[in-house]
């Protein structure tokens, strides 16, 4: 059985800093007719069960700590027996939407987690949070980038935990030298390509400052 990523859009809300706003999540998974893992179990349980229809959750994988994108994450573990990984740079926001709740196990920098026959590998691409990661399936042509890298730039940085030149420097060193045709999935939104996205680095940076 062929891997394939299957794709959710789930709602809900976002805070930090004192603020609250609404938001829409992409939920991507990853697996054939039998396993998968889910990247970023945001919002809506229920919903991702339904989406896995009867699949074996090998592991939920947080790219960050966000609370929209981990507020799922225990009840989907608990449904499912599943594990969440998270990078340990995340610690700190983590136990904001869940202190009650530690995640069962880190994500590292070249990390290869294997679902289906295929390898994801675990690239550590800081900025919009410390412990943000992305999720780079050259089988796939694909590479899942959380709140790193959008369809038009980088992820937010003006927020606490979050730095401007980490993530342009885990863009430039992480991101864009994949092959240009890799396909950028991302945590909210439309997909994109390196290869769109590669030449606008300067112009985000002059935007930047």
């Amino acid at each position: 059985m062929a891997a394939r990523i299957d794709h959710l859009v789930t709602s809900g809300t976002f805070s930090l800093d004192g603020g609250t706003w609404d938001v829409d999540n992409n939920v991507w998974i990853v697996g054939d007719d039998t396993e998968a893992i889910v990247i970023d179990a945001a919002h809506d349980a229920r919903a991702i069960l339904a989406a896995l229809d009867g699949r074996t959750l090998r592991a939920i994988v947080c790219t960050h700590a966000h609370d929209d994108h981990i507020d799922a994450a225990p009840a989907l573990a608990a449904a499912t027996g599943a594990r969440i990984l998270l990078h340990p740079a995340d610690q700190p926001l983590w136990k904001r939407t869940h202190p009650d709740h530690s995640p069962d196990g880190d994500l590292a920098d070249g990390q290869v987690l294997t679902i289906a026959g295929i390898d994801l590998t675990v690239l550590h691409t800081p900025g919009h949070a410390p412990g943000a990661v992305s999720l780079y399936a050259p089988e796939l042509g694909t590479v899942f980038t959380g709140d790193t890298l959008f369809q038009g730039g980088p992820g937010a940085t003006g927020r606490s935990f979050s730095d401007f030149p980490t993530i342009i420097d885990s863009i430039r060193g992480k991101l864009l030298t994949l092959p240009p045709e890799t396909v950028v999935r991302t945590g909210h939104g439309d997909p994109t390509t390196i290869g769109a996205e590669a030449p606008h680095l300067e112009e985000w940076i002059n935007r930047g400052h």
